[in-house]
C-alpha cells in the first residue's frame, strides 16, 4: 500500500493541482492520497473537485506539521515495511514519473527513505528567482554526491518517501526531513536521492517572505543537536561556506547574476544571525505556520 500524504494551509488551488499530479500518474498497486490541511472549507472544496475514491481528506487539529504526521503515520502504520509513504506539500506538484521512480527506488532492501528534486518554478531573471535557481542546484549538487557515496543526508521536505512498519513517530521540535532520515539511518537503512522525481517550488519573490520561511528552517535545522547530539548535519553554516565557493564562482552566467550571488552570501550570512539570536532569546517550535508566506502561493 502506498500512502500518499499532502499536508497543506488554506491553499485549496494549488493543493487540488498537487493532488491531480498524482491522480494523473500511471501507479502499479493499490494507493491513496490524504490531504492534510486545519480549515475545512479546504475539504469542501476538494470534495467537490475529486471525486475519486483513492482520495481522503484528514481535518488537522493545527498543532503543526510534525503532530499532524505522527498522527497519520499512527493511523496508516503498517508492520509491512514494502508498504510506503509519500509526503509533499500542497504548494507544490509534481513530475509524472515521481511515483514510479521512488518506487523502483525502494527495490533495494536496504534504502529506507528517498528524497526528489525540487525544481523552480520561478524565472532566474530577477533576483529572487535566481536565489531559488542558485541554492537549489547546490542542494542538488550535494545530495547526488552524497547519495553515490552511500553518506547520509538530509531529505526534502517538499518530497520524500519512507518505508512503513520501521518508525511509528519522530519528535516534534525540528524539522521532519531531517529527523526522520536520521531516525532511519540509526537503525541502518539508506538514503537515496532520486533526482528524476522531480518537485515543481513557487520560491519567496520578496524579502520579508524569503527571509521568514529561510529563518524557520534554519531554527528547525539548528535545533537537531538539542535532540540527536550525534546527528550528522548536512545543512548548516559551516557547510554552505564549505560548499559554496565552487558554485560563486561557476554558476552566475552574467555581472548581474554575480551581483546577486554576492547579495546572496550576505543574505545567507544575516538569516543565520538572525535564526541563531531568536533561538537563544525563544526555543523553536512547531507552530504551522506562524507566519504564512503569502508570496510561495502559486494559485491562492
Amino acid at each position: 500500500m502506498i500512502d500518499i500524504i499532502i499536508t497543506s494551509y488554506n491553499e485549496p488551488k494549488s493543493t487540488l493541482r498537487a493532488v491531480k499530479s498524482f491522480l494523473g500518474q500511471k501507479i502499479e498497486g493499490k494507493f491513496r492520497i490524504t490531504v492534510v490541511d486545519p480549515f475545512p472549507e479546504v475539504e469542501k472544496f476538494l470534495k467537490k473537485n475529486i471525486k475519486d475514491k483513492r482520495f481522503n481528506f484528514f481535518l488537522d487539529p493545527g498543532e503543526g506539521k510534525a503532530y499532524a504526521l505522527n498522527l497519520l503515520f499512527q493511523d496508516y502504520g503498517s508492520s509491512d515495511n514494502e508498504d510506503i509513504f509519500i509526503l509533499t506539500d500542497g504548494d507544490v506538484y509534481v513530475s509524472q514519473n515521481s511515483v514510479s521512480e521512488i518506487i523502483s527506488a525502494f527495490k533495494d532492501k536496504n534504502i529506507g527513505c528517498v528524497t526528489g528534486r525540487p525544481v523552480s518554478t520561478d524565472s532566474r531573471k530577477d533576483k529572487y528567482g535566481y536565489w531559488s535557481h542558485f541554492l537549489f542546484a547546490g542542494i542538488h549538487k550535494t545530495r547526488k554526491k552524497l547519495s553515490e557515496k552511500k553518506k547520509f543526508f538530509e531529505c526534502s521536505g517538499y518530497l520524500f518517501a519512507i518505508r512503513k512498519g520501521v518508525i511509528l513517530d519522530f519528535p516534534l521540535e525540528t524539522s521532519e526531513d531531517s529527523i526522520i532520515p536520521y531516525l532511519f539511518w540509526k537503525k541502518g537503512y539508506k538514503i537515496k536521492y532520486v533526482s528524476k522525481a522531480e518537485v515543481y517550488v513557487k520560491n519567496p519573490s520578496n524579502w520579508k517572505d524569503w527571509l521568514s520561511q529561510k529563518v524557520r528552517n534554519i531554527k528547525a535545522h539548528e535545533n537537531l543537536n538539542n535532540i540527536e547530539a550525534d546527528f550528522p548535519r548536512t545543512k548548516s553554516l559551516f557547510n554552505e561556506i564549505k560548499e559554496g565557493w565552487y558554485f560563486f564562482f561557476t554558476y552566475p552566467r552574467s555581472i548581474k547574476e554575480m551581483y546577486w550571488t554576492v547579495q546572496l552570501y550576505f543574505a545567507r550570512l544575516y538569516l543565520y544571525f538572525k535564526a541563531f539570536k531568536e533561538l537563544k532569546d525563544k526555543s523553536y517550535s512547531d507552530g504551522w505556520r506562524e507566519t504564512e508566506i503569502e508570496s510561495t502561493k502559486p494559485m491562492d
